[in-house]
Protein backbone atom coordinates (compact mmCIF):
# COMPACT_ATOMS: atom_id res chain seq x y z
CA UNK A 1 0.00 0.00 0.00
CA UNK A 2 2.75 2.43 1.04
CA UNK A 3 4.67 1.49 -2.13
CA UNK A 4 1.63 2.38 -4.28
CA UNK A 5 1.25 5.72 -2.49
CA UNK A 6 4.93 6.52 -3.04
CA UNK A 7 4.60 5.73 -6.75
CA UNK A 8 1.53 7.94 -6.98
CA UNK A 9 3.36 10.83 -5.29
CA UNK A 10 6.34 10.42 -7.62
CA UNK A 11 4.02 10.54 -10.63
CA UNK A 12 2.22 13.60 -9.27
CA UNK A 13 5.54 15.35 -8.55
CA UNK A 14 6.80 14.56 -12.07
CA UNK A 15 3.63 15.94 -13.66
CA UNK A 16 3.82 19.03 -11.46
CA UNK A 17 7.44 19.58 -12.57
CA UNK A 18 6.45 19.24 -16.23
CA UNK A 19 3.60 21.74 -15.81
CA UNK A 20 5.83 24.16 -13.93
CA UNK A 21 8.53 23.84 -16.57
CA UNK A 22 6.04 24.45 -19.37
CA UNK A 23 4.65 27.53 -17.64
CA UNK A 24 8.15 28.82 -16.96
CA UNK A 25 9.11 28.43 -20.62
CA UNK A 26 5.97 30.17 -21.90
CA UNK A 27 6.13 33.04 -19.40
CA UNK A 28 9.90 33.56 -19.15
CA UNK A 29 12.21 31.79 -21.61
CA UNK A 30 10.01 31.86 -24.70
CA UNK A 31 7.89 34.89 -23.86
CA UNK A 32 9.57 37.32 -26.25
CA UNK A 33 9.61 34.84 -29.13
CA UNK A 34 5.94 33.99 -28.67
CA UNK A 35 4.89 37.61 -28.24
CA UNK A 36 6.65 38.69 -31.44
CA UNK A 37 5.37 35.77 -33.54
CA UNK A 38 3.32 37.16 -36.42
CA UNK A 39 0.73 34.42 -35.97
CA UNK A 40 0.29 34.77 -32.20
CA UNK A 41 -3.16 36.33 -32.33
CA UNK A 42 -3.75 35.77 -28.61
CA UNK A 43 -1.35 38.62 -27.77
CA UNK A 44 -3.01 40.82 -30.39
CA UNK A 45 -6.52 40.07 -29.16
CA UNK A 46 -5.53 41.20 -25.66
CA UNK A 47 -4.64 44.66 -26.95
CA UNK A 48 -6.52 44.92 -30.26
CA UNK A 49 -9.21 47.22 -28.88
CA UNK A 50 -6.87 49.41 -26.84
CA UNK A 51 -5.65 52.92 -27.64
CA UNK A 52 -2.32 52.06 -29.33
CA UNK A 53 0.32 54.72 -29.78
CA UNK A 54 0.57 56.71 -32.99
CA UNK A 55 3.20 56.38 -35.70
CA UNK A 56 4.28 59.85 -36.75
CA UNK A 57 6.09 61.44 -39.70
CA UNK A 58 7.20 65.10 -39.42
CA UNK A 59 4.81 65.68 -36.55
CA UNK A 60 1.76 64.24 -38.33
CA UNK A 61 0.22 60.84 -37.56
CA UNK A 62 0.30 58.24 -40.29
CA UNK A 63 -1.17 55.54 -38.03
CA UNK A 64 -3.46 56.18 -35.06
CA UNK A 65 -6.18 54.58 -32.96
CA UNK A 66 -9.61 56.20 -33.22
CA UNK A 67 -12.86 55.64 -31.34
CA UNK A 68 -14.82 52.89 -33.07
CA UNK A 69 -18.22 53.65 -31.54
CA UNK A 70 -18.44 50.06 -30.31
CA UNK A 71 -18.55 49.18 -26.62
CA UNK A 72 -17.15 45.71 -27.28
CA UNK A 73 -14.07 47.04 -29.09
CA UNK A 74 -13.58 50.74 -28.39
CA UNK A 75 -10.71 51.55 -30.73
CA UNK A 76 -10.02 50.97 -34.42
CA UNK A 77 -6.57 51.24 -35.99
CA UNK A 78 -6.54 53.87 -38.75
CA UNK A 79 -3.89 54.26 -41.46
CA UNK A 80 -3.57 57.66 -43.10
CA UNK A 81 -2.07 57.86 -46.62
CA UNK A 82 -2.08 54.07 -46.37
CA UNK A 83 -0.57 53.06 -49.71
CA UNK A 84 2.31 55.52 -49.25
CA UNK A 85 3.41 54.09 -45.91
CA UNK A 86 2.10 50.50 -45.91
CA UNK A 87 5.56 49.07 -46.60
CA UNK A 88 6.82 50.66 -43.38
CA UNK A 89 3.86 50.49 -41.00
CA UNK A 90 2.60 47.06 -41.98
CA UNK A 91 -0.80 46.19 -40.51
CA UNK A 92 -2.31 45.19 -37.15
CA UNK A 93 -5.05 42.60 -37.59
CA UNK A 94 -6.99 40.46 -35.15
CA UNK A 95 -6.95 37.53 -37.58
CA UNK A 96 -3.73 37.97 -39.59
CA UNK A 97 -1.41 39.19 -36.85
CA UNK A 98 0.94 42.08 -37.49
CA UNK A 99 3.76 43.10 -39.79
CA UNK A 100 6.14 46.03 -40.23
CA UNK A 101 6.52 48.60 -37.47
CA UNK A 102 3.20 47.48 -36.01
CA UNK A 103 4.94 44.19 -35.20
CA UNK A 104 8.47 45.30 -34.32
CA UNK A 105 7.37 48.27 -32.16
CA UNK A 106 4.38 46.50 -30.63
CA UNK A 107 5.54 46.71 -27.01
CA UNK A 108 6.14 50.44 -27.40
CA UNK A 109 2.85 51.08 -29.17
CA UNK A 110 0.83 49.10 -26.61
CA UNK A 111 2.64 50.66 -23.65
CA UNK A 112 4.02 47.36 -22.37
CA UNK A 113 7.72 48.07 -22.95
CA UNK A 114 10.09 48.39 -19.99
CA UNK A 115 10.54 52.07 -20.80
CA UNK A 116 6.87 52.66 -20.00
CA UNK A 117 6.70 50.83 -16.66
CA UNK A 118 6.18 54.02 -14.62
CA UNK A 119 3.52 55.18 -17.05
CA UNK A 120 1.64 51.90 -16.59
CA UNK A 121 1.79 52.25 -12.82
CA UNK A 122 0.50 55.83 -13.09
CA UNK A 123 -2.35 54.75 -15.38
CA UNK A 124 -3.24 51.95 -12.96
CA UNK A 125 -3.43 54.26 -9.91
CA UNK A 126 -5.42 56.91 -11.78
CA UNK A 127 -7.79 54.36 -13.24
CA UNK A 128 -6.86 55.34 -16.78
CA UNK A 129 -7.03 53.11 -19.81
CA UNK A 130 -3.66 51.70 -20.99
CA UNK A 131 -2.05 53.96 -23.58
CA UNK A 132 0.97 53.37 -25.79
CA UNK A 133 3.87 55.56 -26.76
CA UNK A 134 4.16 57.31 -30.11
CA UNK A 135 6.90 56.51 -32.61
CA UNK A 136 8.29 59.22 -34.90
CA UNK A 137 10.05 58.11 -38.07
CA UNK A 138 13.10 59.51 -39.86
CA UNK A 139 11.05 59.75 -43.07
CA UNK A 140 10.75 63.04 -44.94
CA UNK A 141 7.11 63.08 -46.14
CA UNK A 142 7.79 65.19 -49.24
CA UNK A 143 10.61 62.89 -50.41
CA UNK A 144 8.52 59.82 -49.56
CA UNK A 145 5.67 61.16 -51.71
CA UNK A 146 8.03 62.09 -54.55
CA UNK A 147 9.73 58.69 -54.56
CA UNK A 148 6.35 56.90 -54.53
CA UNK A 149 5.11 59.01 -57.46
CA UNK A 150 8.20 58.13 -59.52
CA UNK A 151 7.19 54.45 -59.65
CA UNK A 152 4.40 54.20 -62.24
CA UNK A 153 1.19 52.52 -61.13
CA UNK A 154 0.95 48.98 -62.41
CA UNK A 155 4.73 48.44 -62.29
CA UNK A 156 6.94 46.74 -59.72
CA UNK A 157 9.70 48.84 -58.23
CA UNK A 158 11.39 50.11 -55.08
CA UNK A 159 13.25 53.27 -54.08
CA UNK A 160 15.44 53.72 -50.99
CA UNK A 161 16.75 57.15 -49.96
CA UNK A 162 19.17 57.47 -47.05
CA UNK A 163 21.61 59.80 -45.36
CA UNK A 164 24.90 57.87 -45.80
CA UNK A 165 26.59 59.67 -42.92
CA UNK A 166 23.96 58.72 -40.33
CA UNK A 167 22.10 55.74 -41.81
CA UNK A 168 18.77 57.57 -41.43
CA UNK A 169 16.16 56.45 -43.96
CA UNK A 170 14.73 59.52 -45.68
CA UNK A 171 12.27 57.61 -47.88
CA UNK A 172 11.55 53.97 -48.65
CA UNK A 173 8.74 52.97 -50.98
CA UNK A 174 7.62 50.23 -53.31
CA UNK A 175 4.79 49.34 -55.66
CA UNK A 176 2.43 47.63 -55.83
CA UNK A 177 1.24 48.75 -52.40
CA UNK A 178 -2.01 48.31 -50.48
CA UNK A 179 -4.36 49.81 -47.89
CA UNK A 180 -3.75 48.33 -44.40
CA UNK A 181 -7.17 49.62 -43.29
CA UNK A 182 -8.75 46.82 -45.28
CA UNK A 183 -6.88 44.21 -43.21
CA UNK A 184 -7.07 45.96 -39.81
CA UNK A 185 -10.86 46.32 -39.92
CA UNK A 186 -12.97 44.81 -37.10
CA UNK A 187 -15.06 43.11 -39.81
CA UNK A 188 -13.28 39.78 -40.07
CA UNK A 189 -15.13 38.67 -43.20
CA UNK A 190 -14.13 41.89 -44.98
CA UNK A 191 -10.55 41.52 -43.77
CA UNK A 192 -10.39 37.95 -45.06
CA UNK A 193 -11.78 38.96 -48.45
CA UNK A 194 -9.30 41.84 -48.71
CA UNK A 195 -6.34 39.63 -47.80
CA UNK A 196 -7.35 36.96 -50.31
CA UNK A 197 -7.49 39.59 -53.05
CA UNK A 198 -4.17 41.20 -52.09
CA UNK A 199 -2.35 37.88 -51.93
CA UNK A 200 -3.07 37.48 -55.62
CA UNK A 201 -1.15 40.65 -56.56
CA UNK A 202 2.40 39.75 -57.73
CA UNK A 203 5.17 41.63 -55.91
CA UNK A 204 2.95 43.30 -53.34
CA UNK A 205 4.77 44.19 -50.11
CA UNK A 206 2.51 42.46 -47.60
CA UNK A 207 5.43 40.94 -45.73
CA UNK A 208 8.69 42.88 -45.45
CA UNK A 209 10.73 39.71 -44.95
CA UNK A 210 10.14 38.52 -48.52
CA UNK A 211 9.07 41.57 -50.52
CA UNK A 212 9.57 45.28 -50.97
CA UNK A 213 12.77 47.29 -50.37
CA UNK A 214 13.89 45.19 -47.40
CA UNK A 215 12.92 41.69 -48.45
CA UNK A 216 12.76 41.25 -52.23
CA UNK A 217 15.93 39.47 -53.34
CA UNK A 218 16.62 40.48 -56.92
CA UNK A 219 19.45 39.99 -59.40
CA UNK A 220 21.52 43.19 -58.93
CA UNK A 221 23.18 43.18 -62.32
CA UNK A 222 25.99 45.64 -62.87
CA UNK A 223 25.65 47.52 -59.58
CA UNK A 224 27.44 44.46 -58.16
CA UNK A 225 30.52 45.50 -60.16
CA UNK A 226 31.20 47.95 -57.31
CA UNK A 227 31.91 44.86 -55.17
CA UNK A 228 34.30 43.48 -57.82
CA UNK A 229 36.07 46.82 -58.08
CA UNK A 230 36.53 47.06 -54.32
CA UNK A 231 37.84 43.50 -54.11
CA UNK A 232 40.28 44.17 -56.95
CA UNK A 233 41.76 47.29 -55.33
CA UNK A 234 41.87 45.61 -51.90
CA UNK A 235 43.78 42.63 -53.31
CA UNK A 236 46.83 44.72 -54.20
CA UNK A 237 46.90 43.10 -57.64
CA UNK A 238 45.11 46.05 -59.24
CA UNK A 239 45.30 49.83 -58.95
CA UNK A 240 43.70 52.89 -60.52
CA UNK A 241 46.00 52.60 -63.55
CA UNK A 242 45.38 48.92 -64.25
CA UNK A 243 44.51 47.91 -67.80
CA UNK A 244 41.74 45.30 -67.96
CA UNK A 245 40.93 42.87 -70.80
CA UNK A 246 37.73 43.95 -72.54
CA UNK A 247 36.88 41.44 -75.28
CA UNK A 248 33.46 41.67 -76.89
CA UNK A 249 32.86 38.05 -75.89
CA UNK A 250 34.45 36.00 -73.11
CA UNK A 251 34.39 32.20 -73.40
CA UNK A 252 32.99 30.80 -70.15
CA UNK A 253 35.44 28.20 -68.76
CA UNK A 254 34.18 24.63 -69.00
CA UNK A 255 31.26 25.72 -71.15
CA UNK A 256 30.45 26.26 -74.79
CA UNK A 257 28.69 29.51 -73.90
CA UNK A 258 30.20 32.98 -73.95
CA UNK A 259 29.68 36.05 -71.79
CA UNK A 260 28.98 39.10 -73.98
CA UNK A 261 29.84 42.67 -73.12
CA UNK A 262 27.07 45.11 -72.35
CA UNK A 263 25.59 46.20 -75.68
CA UNK A 264 24.01 49.42 -74.45
CA UNK A 265 27.20 51.49 -74.15
CA UNK A 266 30.49 51.86 -75.96
CA UNK A 267 32.29 48.79 -74.63
CA UNK A 268 32.79 47.52 -78.18
CA UNK A 269 35.13 50.42 -78.98
CA UNK A 270 38.05 49.10 -76.89
CA UNK A 271 39.66 45.68 -76.51
CA UNK A 272 41.28 46.84 -73.26
CA UNK A 273 39.81 49.17 -70.68
CA UNK A 274 40.66 51.18 -67.60
CA UNK A 275 38.50 50.83 -64.50
CA UNK A 276 37.02 54.25 -65.29
CA UNK A 277 35.95 53.22 -68.81
CA UNK A 278 34.70 49.78 -67.72
CA UNK A 279 32.49 51.34 -65.04
CA UNK A 280 31.35 54.25 -67.22
CA UNK A 281 30.16 51.88 -69.95
CA UNK A 282 29.26 49.01 -67.58
CA UNK A 283 31.36 46.48 -69.51
CA UNK A 284 30.93 42.87 -68.39
CA UNK A 285 34.09 41.08 -69.44
CA UNK A 286 36.62 43.13 -67.43
CA UNK A 287 34.83 42.38 -64.16
CA UNK A 288 34.30 38.72 -64.98
CA UNK A 289 38.04 38.59 -65.67
CA UNK A 290 38.77 40.13 -62.27
CA UNK A 291 36.55 37.58 -60.54
CA UNK A 292 38.22 34.64 -62.31
CA UNK A 293 41.60 36.05 -61.32
CA UNK A 294 40.79 36.72 -57.64
CA UNK A 295 38.50 33.72 -57.07
CA UNK A 296 35.06 33.38 -55.55
CA UNK A 297 36.28 33.61 -51.96
CA UNK A 298 37.82 37.05 -52.49
CA UNK A 299 34.66 38.37 -54.13
CA UNK A 300 32.55 36.74 -51.43
CA UNK A 301 34.66 38.25 -48.66
CA UNK A 302 34.19 41.73 -50.09
CA UNK A 303 30.48 41.15 -50.61
CA UNK A 304 30.20 40.18 -46.93
CA UNK A 305 32.07 43.36 -45.98
CA UNK A 306 29.33 45.29 -47.77
CA UNK A 307 26.68 43.32 -45.84
CA UNK A 308 25.86 40.38 -48.10
CA UNK A 309 24.86 37.53 -45.81
CA UNK A 310 25.01 39.84 -42.77
CA UNK A 311 22.40 41.56 -40.60
CA UNK A 312 21.39 45.21 -40.87
CA UNK A 313 21.70 46.08 -37.20
CA UNK A 314 19.07 46.85 -34.58
CA UNK A 315 17.86 50.29 -35.69
CA UNK A 316 15.87 49.31 -38.80
CA UNK A 317 12.92 47.69 -36.99
CA UNK A 318 11.77 45.93 -40.15
CA UNK A 319 12.29 42.39 -41.35
CA UNK A 320 15.28 42.31 -43.66
CA UNK A 321 16.88 39.96 -46.17
CA UNK A 322 20.58 40.51 -46.77
CA UNK A 323 22.18 39.93 -50.15
CA UNK A 324 23.25 36.51 -51.35
CA UNK A 325 26.65 35.67 -52.85
CA UNK A 326 26.43 32.05 -54.09
CA UNK A 327 28.97 29.44 -53.07
CA UNK A 328 30.55 26.37 -54.68
CA UNK A 329 30.67 28.06 -58.07
CA UNK A 330 32.37 26.65 -61.10
CA UNK A 331 34.34 29.10 -63.24
CA UNK A 332 31.50 29.81 -65.65
CA UNK A 333 29.09 30.46 -62.79
CA UNK A 334 31.65 32.70 -61.06
CA UNK A 335 31.97 34.86 -64.18
CA UNK A 336 28.19 35.29 -64.33
CA UNK A 337 27.74 35.81 -60.58
CA UNK A 338 30.42 38.52 -60.56
CA UNK A 339 28.32 40.76 -62.80
CA UNK A 340 25.22 40.35 -60.63
CA UNK A 341 23.68 37.46 -62.55
CA UNK A 342 23.40 33.69 -61.93
CA UNK A 343 22.37 33.31 -58.24
CA UNK A 344 23.68 36.62 -56.92
CA UNK A 345 20.78 38.37 -55.19
CA UNK A 346 20.26 41.60 -53.27
CA UNK A 347 17.40 43.58 -51.82
CA UNK A 348 17.13 47.28 -52.71
CA UNK A 349 18.13 48.18 -49.15
CA UNK A 350 21.21 45.92 -49.41
CA UNK A 351 22.39 47.85 -52.48
CA UNK A 352 21.64 51.13 -50.70
CA UNK A 353 23.81 50.04 -47.74
CA UNK A 354 26.67 49.13 -50.07
CA UNK A 355 26.50 52.56 -51.69
CA UNK A 356 26.19 54.25 -48.29
CA UNK A 357 29.50 52.68 -47.29
CA UNK A 358 31.28 54.00 -50.40
CA UNK A 359 29.79 57.46 -49.82
CA UNK A 360 30.84 57.43 -46.16
CA UNK A 361 34.52 56.68 -46.68
CA UNK A 362 34.13 52.92 -46.41
CA UNK A 363 32.08 52.93 -43.19
CA UNK A 364 28.57 51.49 -43.28
CA UNK A 365 26.13 52.97 -40.77
CA UNK A 366 23.19 51.08 -39.32
CA UNK A 367 20.05 51.87 -41.31
CA UNK A 368 17.66 53.62 -38.93
CA UNK A 369 13.95 54.33 -39.21
CA UNK A 370 13.08 55.62 -35.71
CA UNK A 371 13.74 59.27 -34.89
CA UNK A 372 12.14 59.47 -31.44
CA UNK A 373 9.83 57.56 -29.12
CA UNK A 374 7.57 59.64 -26.89
CA UNK A 375 5.59 58.57 -23.84
CA UNK A 376 1.87 59.47 -23.60
CA UNK A 377 2.85 62.73 -21.84
CA UNK A 378 5.08 63.52 -24.89
CA UNK A 379 8.41 63.27 -23.08
CA UNK A 380 11.13 61.62 -25.16
CA UNK A 381 11.99 58.16 -23.85
CA UNK A 382 14.19 57.05 -26.75
CA UNK A 383 16.14 58.95 -29.39
CA UNK A 384 18.43 56.55 -31.29
CA UNK A 385 21.81 57.94 -32.26
CA UNK A 386 23.73 57.00 -35.44
CA UNK A 387 25.78 53.83 -35.03
CA UNK A 388 28.46 52.19 -37.17
CA UNK A 389 27.38 48.83 -38.58
CA UNK A 390 30.63 47.68 -40.20
CA UNK A 391 33.72 48.84 -42.07
CA UNK A 392 33.36 47.79 -45.69
CA UNK A 393 36.56 49.14 -47.22
CA UNK A 394 39.29 51.72 -46.70
CA UNK A 395 38.79 55.48 -47.14
CA UNK A 396 41.31 55.45 -50.01
CA UNK A 397 39.46 52.74 -51.94
CA UNK A 398 36.08 54.35 -51.25
CA UNK A 399 37.46 57.67 -52.50
CA UNK A 400 38.84 56.13 -55.69
CA UNK A 401 35.55 54.36 -56.44
CA UNK A 402 33.70 57.62 -55.79
CA UNK A 403 35.87 59.33 -58.41
CA UNK A 404 35.02 56.63 -60.96
CA UNK A 405 31.32 56.75 -60.06
CA UNK A 406 31.23 60.49 -60.75
CA UNK A 407 32.58 59.75 -64.24
CA UNK A 408 29.77 57.20 -64.75
CA UNK A 409 27.32 60.10 -64.34
CA UNK A 410 29.32 62.82 -66.11
CA UNK A 411 30.66 60.72 -69.02
CA UNK A 412 28.95 57.33 -68.91
CA UNK A 413 25.56 55.65 -69.16
CA UNK A 414 24.16 57.20 -65.94
CA UNK A 415 23.98 60.74 -67.37
CA UNK A 416 20.29 60.81 -66.55
CA UNK A 417 21.16 61.07 -62.86
CA UNK A 418 23.01 64.36 -63.27
CA UNK A 419 21.93 67.42 -61.27
CA UNK A 420 22.95 70.91 -62.51
CA UNK A 421 25.66 72.39 -60.31
CA UNK A 422 26.08 69.19 -58.25
CA UNK A 423 28.63 66.41 -58.72
CA UNK A 424 26.74 63.12 -58.58
CA UNK A 425 28.33 59.67 -58.16
CA UNK A 426 26.40 56.70 -59.51
CA UNK A 427 26.26 53.26 -61.09
CA UNK A 428 23.62 51.64 -63.22
CA UNK A 429 22.71 47.97 -63.45
CA UNK A 430 20.76 45.82 -65.88
CA UNK A 431 20.05 42.26 -64.76
CA UNK A 432 18.64 40.05 -67.51
CA UNK A 433 15.64 37.91 -66.56
CA UNK A 434 16.15 34.73 -68.55
CA UNK A 435 15.33 35.00 -72.25
CA UNK A 436 12.26 37.19 -71.77
CA UNK A 437 13.97 40.36 -72.96
CA UNK A 438 13.03 41.98 -69.65
CA UNK A 439 15.38 43.12 -66.91
CA UNK A 440 15.72 44.43 -63.42
CA UNK A 441 16.93 47.97 -64.06
CA UNK A 442 18.96 49.63 -61.28
CA UNK A 443 20.55 52.91 -60.33
CA UNK A 444 22.47 53.54 -57.12
CA UNK A 445 24.45 56.63 -56.19
CA UNK A 446 24.93 59.65 -53.96
CA UNK A 447 25.40 63.42 -53.98
CA UNK A 448 27.24 65.67 -53.65
CA UNK A 449 30.13 63.35 -54.44
CA UNK A 450 32.63 65.33 -52.33
CA UNK A 451 30.32 65.71 -49.31
CA UNK A 452 27.52 63.15 -49.57
CA UNK A 453 24.19 64.16 -48.04
CA UNK A 454 21.88 61.72 -49.77
CA UNK A 455 22.03 58.23 -51.29
CA UNK A 456 19.41 56.98 -53.74
CA UNK A 457 18.83 53.42 -54.95
CA UNK A 458 16.14 52.75 -57.56
CA UNK A 459 15.12 49.41 -59.05
CA UNK A 460 12.39 48.70 -61.56
CA UNK A 461 11.52 45.04 -62.00
CA UNK A 462 10.70 43.25 -65.24
CA UNK A 463 11.13 46.15 -67.67
CA UNK A 464 12.77 46.53 -71.05
CA UNK A 465 16.07 48.40 -71.34
CA UNK A 466 14.59 51.69 -72.58
CA UNK A 467 11.87 51.78 -69.92
CA UNK A 468 14.40 51.02 -67.23
CA UNK A 469 16.70 53.80 -68.42
CA UNK A 470 13.80 56.30 -68.26
CA UNK A 471 12.67 55.26 -64.78
CA UNK A 472 15.92 54.82 -62.83
CA UNK A 473 18.66 57.43 -63.32
CA UNK A 474 16.23 60.32 -64.11
CA UNK A 475 14.17 59.43 -61.02
CA UNK A 476 17.32 59.51 -58.89
CA UNK A 477 18.14 62.94 -60.32
CA UNK A 478 14.75 64.31 -59.21
CA UNK A 479 15.24 62.91 -55.72
CA UNK A 480 18.80 64.23 -55.40
CA UNK A 481 17.63 67.69 -56.40
CA UNK A 482 14.65 67.65 -54.04
CA UNK A 483 16.69 66.55 -51.02
CA UNK A 484 19.57 68.95 -51.67
CA UNK A 485 17.21 71.91 -52.03
CA UNK A 486 15.94 71.44 -48.47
Amino acid sequence: MNQAIRHAWVAIAAMFALILGSISYVQVIGADELASNQWNNRAILQTFCQDRGTIVVAGQPIVQSVASGSESCKYQRQYLKPDLYAGLTGYYSNIFGSTGLEKSMNATLTGTSDQLLLDRIKQLFLGQQPQGASVELTIDPAIQQLAYSLIPDGMRGSIVVTNPKTGAIIAMVSKPSYDPNQIATHDQAAAQAAMTKLQGVPGINLNQSVSGPTGALLAPGSVFKLVDTTAALASGKYNKDSVLPNPAQMPLPGSSATLPNYAGGNCYTQNEASFAFALEQSCNTPFASIALDLGQDAIGKQAAAYGFGQDAGNLLHLDYQSGVWPTNLDQAQLAQASIGQFNTKASPLQIALMTDAIANGGVQMKPSLIKTVRAPDLRIIDEPKPEVLRTSTTPAIAGQITDWMTQVVSNGIAKGAAVPGVQVAGKTGTAELGTSGLNNSWFTGFAPADNPQVQVTVVMEGVDVLTGAKLTSPSASKIFEAVLKK
